[in-house]
């Protein structure tokens, strides 16, 4: 949960109300808001990817496949990169080690969780015989898409905010408690009243409109350019840390800092020249789509053809490249004629 924050001057005539509560119950089961912006984040981004890897030559359910190696391994490495980087939440003085567990109160690092999940990633490659690069292009969109829809979660949870702000999109926070003892509980308690303690700047919805636009962004430039070899992701991770190291310099909330700089100030930097190494590095167009249908499966003698978009783009580049063919032996005849004609 977010550091205190002191209570801003603005009279609070045209700003953001944040959600009474972010948990409620049925019967004994608490339904989160905040696990379900997950889950929801994570059902675009296989929904989006599976679409984008057919389009490209891919088969049908292979997102899917490979997601139920790549998710498990991004949540769990979401959450080692938060606990790694805000190990001060867990550890020591009047701390419990075991909070580490309580991933529905919110914390998992996005850094992490792209590492470990592109291990998983890996995995599922493998087993099914396709390009990790090519799939990490096709699954792009969808992850930045799924972390904005993600970042609603904070706002349920009201974590993750800025310092006091007077800007009419100022995001009002509440004091919660919990209903049963009175206690404080910002993340499952409920708001005593709609009088903000505190109007400060909403990050997570700066950080949530700038994914979206990254999406737009990458797709638009996928379909321009035909980028592949992994170039896709390079993009979607450039223009992603660009915007997450302005918004972690508006964030308030309690962080590891080093030489005065919140941490993730640092690997945003350190990731986004990555990224543009990458894209200024690596080369090349698409992969053949025949390249993205993995190992040979049951019944493949009646399984679905390559999509024609991509047969229809492979075909005009093979006849681009029999014209260029065509017209290079037509030169080299051209000149032989030539020579003995000389002699």
């Amino acid at each position: 949960m977010s550091a205190p924050v002191a209570a801003s001057a603005s009279p609070f005539l045209a700003t953001i109300p944040s959600p009474d509560q972010g948990v409620w119950y049925l019967g004994p089961v608490p339904i989160r808001a905040y696990a379900l912006c997950i889950i929801a984040g994570i059902v675009v981004a296989v929904w989006l990817g599976g679409r984008r890897w057919v389009n490209r030559g891919g088969r049908e359910g292979t997102v899917v496949d490979v997601a139920v190696f790549a998710v498990p391994f991004g949540l769990v490495g979401g959450r080692l990169y938060h606990v790694a980087t805000d190990w001060q939440k867990y550890f020591g003085p009047d701390r419990n080690p075991l909070d580490i567990f309580k991933v529905w109160e919110g914390g998992l690092g996005i850094w992490g969780a792209v590492a470990l999940g592109a291990v998983g990633a890996w995995i599922g490659c493998r087993r099914r015989g396709i390009p990790l690069a090519a799939f990490a292009d096709a699954v792009a969109p969808g992850i930045v898409l799924a972390q904005a829809i993600g970042r609603l979660g904070n706002y349920f949870n009201q974590e993750l905010y800025g310092g006091p702000t007077n800007l009419p999109w100022g995001l009002e926070i509440y004091r919660r408690i919990d209903p049963a003892t009175g206690l404080s509980d910002p993340i499952a308690g409920v708001a005593v009243d709609h009088t903000p303690v505190a109007v400060v700047h909403p990050t997570f919805l700066y950080e949530l409109i700038w994914n979206v636009l990254v999406a737009l962004v990458v797709l638009w430039a996928d379909r321009r350019f035909r980028m592949g070899r992994g170039r896709v992701f390079a993009l979607y991770v450039a223009g992603y840390t660009l915007g997450r190291l302005f918004v972690e310099l508006l964030r308030a909330d309690e962080a590891t800092h080093i030489f005065g700089v919140r941490i993730n100030v640092f690997t945003s930097i350190v990731v986004f020249l990555l990224a543009v190494l990458y894209l200024f590095v690596v080369r090349g167009g698409r992969e053949d789509p025949q390249s993205l249908r993995g190992k040979p499966l049951p019944g493949d003698d009646d399984a679905e053809p390559v999509p024609a978009s991509v047969t229809g783009d492979a075909a005009e580049g093979s006849e681009e490249a029999t014209e260029e063919s065509a017209e290079a032996e037509t030169r080299t005849t051209s000149s032989g004629k030539d020579d003995s004609s000389g002699d």
